[in-house]
């Protein structure tokens, strides 16, 4: 039986009619994409935009909410209450939501964003609270991080959930991924890219930064919308994948 691997994209996410035609030629290459929802980045006209691309294409929509931080894009964490984080993830959700009713069209996921995404990795409380929001706005599927305080949570809740690995992302030890603070937390070329797509999805495994191979079994690959030549890398990875007898689709857990 041949493998299946998700691959996802986070899109919205960059300014202008420049970001818009980025975000529906990755469209063209994936199955589901996560659409930034005005906590880090993205507004009215980007969602509606990009949910039409999205519904136009048949690429399943999720919302990607994030801490209220446009100026640093959602990623450093920020001292909130469970009550102050659960109510403006819960407002950016239900914005997108509104637009996707639009157009006949829901949200078939919720995958948090940058700062949030990691905290929620290893905060059993900031984890709960994400999968509260997640039933609240009436959405079923989390995308996170593996064997993560999120995908426990989620469990606990009945959440069904789609274990997440990136293309362009280095990996540490713990499994984690690298602090872009870091030097080489970022795969800068196709051809890193493709191999860590490639690996990930045939062998469930990864080669970590400091070169020892680690466990990653995941349900989806992210393609970054936001990363300097996502497009070219998409396409690469897309076309390699399908060398390597690996399927795409949206494939749920």
């Amino acid at each position: 039986m041949k493998k299946t691997i998700c691959l996802n994209a986070d899109i919205g996410e960059l300014p202008g009619s420049n970001g818009r035609a980025l975000d529906r030629a990755i469209l063209d290459v994936v199955s589901r994409c996560s659409i930034a929802c005005g906590g880090h980045a993205g507004d009215q006209a980007s969602m509606a935009a990009t949910v039409k691309a999205a519904y136009a294409r048949g690429v399943l929509m999720g919302a990607h909410p994030s801490y209220p931080d446009r100026e640093g894009f959602g990623r450093k964490p920020m001292a909130m209450s469970r009550e102050d984080l659960s109510a403006t993830l819960s407002q950016q959700v239900r914005a997108l939501a509104a637009i996707t009713r639009e157009r006949g069209a829901s949200l078939s996921h919720l995958k948090p964003h940058g700062a949030l995404y990691n905290t929620a990795a290893s905060d059993e409380g900031i984890a709960r609270t994400i999968v509260d929001v997640t039933i609240r706005c009436r959405i079923s599927l989390l995308i996170g991080p593996p064997r993560s305080c999120l995908e426990s949570a989620a469990s606990d809740a009945g959440l069904d959930y789609l274990s997440e690995g990136f293309a362009d992302r280095a990996y540490e030890t713990s499994g984690g991924l690298t602090p872009r603070s870091t030097t080489g937390a970022l795969l800068e070329t196709d051809a890193e890219r493709i191999r860590q797509a490639v690996e990930i999805a045939a062998t469930g495994k990864v080669s970590a930064r400091t070169g020892e191979t680690i466990d990653l079994s995941v349900h989806t690959i992210c393609v970054h919308g936001d990363t300097p030549g996502a497009l070219a890398s998409a396409l690469a990875i897309r076309d390699a994948l399908y060398a390597a007898g690996i399927e795409i689709a949206a494939i749920n857990p």
